[in-house]
């Protein structure tokens, strides 16, 4: 066997030969490219003075030593690798980013900032710069879904692991790597990707993303340097899957630059655990029917039995605990509470006594008939009873999804900041390079 016949049948072939090619995404896939982005943007402005950020950022001026081509959120210059890294956690600070559920994790947060620190550095073309972002995504998702459950339930976040993946196809997109310096570029992530699940609840979460975007620009540089690895350092014997629990999904590379995973991703547009949001997608639905909470005597909430454990807090105390409850959450919606405003979430929301008698109204019920991300609810009234049933993964249009978008920015930001910023994205592929999104990053 040749080593031509060798390396052209590792999975750093197949992505680097992906992500170094003609990209021809479709329309769907350039819409929620674009989509992403703008969320990104505005949660990472909404998050610059999260204390992980004002460390992260911190962290990233100190290495930079003064001296830089990168803008960080919020404002200053680093090195494309410090900002990517920072930009990373403060995007993920809030944790209200967009979750793919095939890649398990939340793929914009690692492969945004990599791309757009070295687009900046680099100069390209805005048109440059989406093409980055539609492989990246798009890699991490396949190496998300190829990893699977058992790498995700064996501890790993799959935002640091297939995020770094992601991370570096973008950043050699951007640099302009050929096909066989990008499979460098990626067999040199595989012995650096890395995000431990134990840091749930801790600035370790959101580090992982930004450590993620970090490994993907430190990649791309050392390959376009001549660096090298191993052909096998991903799916090899002792690559980077079968070290990592991986492997579980052997055709999620199929169809590759042909069909696009990246669309089926989700938006957060409630500012808490995303396994509440089923729930309250459902909770909408009735709300917008004419619901009316006076009038509610019993709620029955059905949903996966593997969201009680992680989202079930009965009566919450404070504001943490709150964004972890199905019974106050499903409470809070039904009074008319916007369950996408960051501070609702709060002392004073779990104390107020009309949400108290509510809640208690509320039963949550573990349903195996029902997948990990549909949930079911069924409001009694004096009337009778009505019920909605949500799934999380349902196609959402790109028109929906910008309009939800929008709504959600501008409750963050405000309405001038957030209309700027939606303009900057959306007009992107016509613009000679990143300096207007850049600028109003760093205008924060």
């Amino acid at each position: 066997m040749t080593t031509e016949k060798t390396i052209a049948q590792t999975l750093s072939q197949t992505l680097g030969s992906f992500a170094a090619g003609p990209v021809q995404p479709h329309q769907r896939m350039k819409d929620f490219v674009c989509c992403s982005l703008f969320d990104w943007a505005s949660v990472g402005l909404a998050g610059v003075r999260e204390p992980v950020s004002e460390v992260a950022r911190k962290t990233a001026l100190d290495m930079s030593s003064g001296a830089g081509e990168a803008t960080l959120i919020g404002g200053e210059m680093a090195t494309p690798a410090m900002a990517a890294l920072a930009n990373g956690a403060i995007s993920h600070a809030l944790d209200y980013d967009d979750t793919h559920f095939g890649h398990i994790g939340h793929p914009s947060v690692a492969v945004i900032p990599a791309a757009l620190a070295l687009s900046e550095a680099e100069g390209v073309s805005g048109q440059s710069f989406v093409e980055a972002l539609a492989v990246g995504l798009e890699t991490a998702c396949r190496i998300g879904a190829w990893l699977g459950r058992p790498h995700y339930e064996a501890g790993f976040h799959q935002t640091g692991t297939s995020g770094a993946f992601g991370a570096t196809v973008a950043a050699g997109r951007v640099l302009g790597l050929n096909a066989a310096e990008m499979a460098e570029a990626l067999s040199l992530t595989a012995t650096r990707a890395a995000g431990l699940k134990s840091q749930f609840g801790t600035m370790g979460k959101p580090l992982n993303a930004g450590f993620a975007a970090e490994v993907g620009v430190v990649s791309a540089m050392l390959a376009r340097a001549g660096g090298s690895s191993t052909s096998l350092a991903i799916e090899g014997p002792q690559g980077f899957g079968p070290t990592h629990k991986g492997m579980a999904d052997a055709s999620a590379l199929d169809g590759l630059g042909e069909s696009w995973l990246f669309p089926a991703i989700s938006y957060k547009f409630h500012a808490c655990c995303h396994g509440l949001h089923a729930m309250l997608e459902a909770t909408r639905s009735l709300m917008e029917q004419g619901l009316d909470a006076s009038s509610i005597e019993a709620v029955a909430i059905h949903t996966h039995p593997r969201w009680m454990s992680v989202c079930n807090q009965p009566e919450p105390q404070t504001g943490l605990e709150a964004k972890f409850s199905f019974r106050l959450t499903a409470a809070m919606m039904l009074s008319g509470m916007d369950t996408g405003a960051l501070d609702v979430y709060s002392v004073e929301t779990c104390q107020r006594p009309d949400l108290v008698a509510l809640r208690d109204r509320v039963e949550v019920i573990a349903d195996d008939s029902l997948v990990d991300t549909v949930a079911r609810i069924t409001v009694k009234t004096g009337g009778g009873s009505v019920t909605a049933t949500h799934d999380i993964l349902s196609e959402m249009t790109a028109e929906d999804a910008r309009d939800r978008l929008r709504q959600k920015s501008a409750m963050l930001l405000g309405a001038a900041s957030s209309d700027a910023l939606f303009e900057a994205v959306m007009t992107l592929d016509g613009q000679a390079s990143v300096s207007e999104l850049s600028a109003l990053l760093g205008g924060a």
